[in-house]
């Protein structure tokens, strides 16, 4: 059955993946970016899919921009069965390299962006009665990592709001999911100068997201297995062996 999804954050990477995949299953879309509509991407794909797309400019960190693409999105199907939060902003930084626009950035766009557009659609989808919000964070949302706390700071805070919000959405019937997964290849992880375990591409990710939201409303999916069960243990670990882990990190 046809679903009406709000994708924020689909101009690229694995958005721009799950977008062709939604696409292919015949749902209806609503793509936002900053640059959504010049977008040569999502445009070609409004030329093939004129009755199933609509193309947003949004800006998550704008109050103003999110209100009014809120209000466009849910009038563009006369409702929304998903709503799905994919917009990212990430840097690397050792300590003596901080930069207090970085850390904004992140924590508008990896949080409060979120956070902005869950205020905005909460009474929306309550009196439709039902929908799904599904989080799109990582897994470095676990345990903070060298150099990466900055990103994971925020991510991590989302992913604590969604266990806090999750039991009282259920109540409104509305599915609160999170997807932790790990490190995809994308304009975003280009800036690491480092190894990056179990690399996947934008396609595969989506495809593992895409075929989880179909098999269940579980709260989080996660992948892959062994980068995630290893994050999941170091969490566990007493702070003085997980420390003395992640020390080796360093650089």
């Amino acid at each position: 059955m046809s679903k009406r999804i709000w994708i924020a954050g689909g101009s690229s990477g694995i958005g721009l993946e799950l977008v062709k995949l939604w696409l292919l299953n015949g749902d209806r879309l609503i793509v936002s970016a900053r640059n959504a509509c010049s977008n040569q991407m999502l445009q070609a794909l409004e030329e093939v899919y004129p009755d199933n797309i609509r193309l947003i400019d949004m800006d998550v960190t704008d109050p103003d921009s999110v209100s009014q693409a809120v209000k466009n999105a849910w009038k563009a199907y006369e409702g929304l069965d998903m709503w799905f939060y994919n917009a990212g902003a990430y840097e690397t930084m050792k300590v003596d390299e901080w930069k207090f626009e970085h850390f904004k950035q992140m924590n508008t766009v990896n949080y409060l962006g979120a956070v902005n557009l869950m205020t905005e659609l909460s009474t929306l989808f309550e009196t439709q009665g039902y929908g799904r919000w599904v989080l799109n964070l990582s897994l470095s949302s676990y345990i903070g990592l060298p150099y990466g706390g900055g990103y994971s700071a925020p991510k991590a805070a989302l992913l604590n709001l969604a266990e806090s919000i999750q039991p009282e959405l259920l109540q409104k019937n509305i599915q609160l999911q999170v997807i932790n997964h790990g490190f995809v290849k994308t304009r975003l992880t280009s800036k690491n100068d480092f190894e990056m375990p179990q690399l996947m591409d934008p396609e595969t990710a989506a495809r593992k997201i895409f075929e989880g939201l179909k098999k269940s409303y579980a709260f989080e999916i996660r992948f892959p297995f062994a980068l995630s069960l290893f994050l999941r243990t170091l969490r566990m670990l007493p702070y003085r062996l997980s420390l003395a882990l992640t020390k080796k990190a360093l650089r």
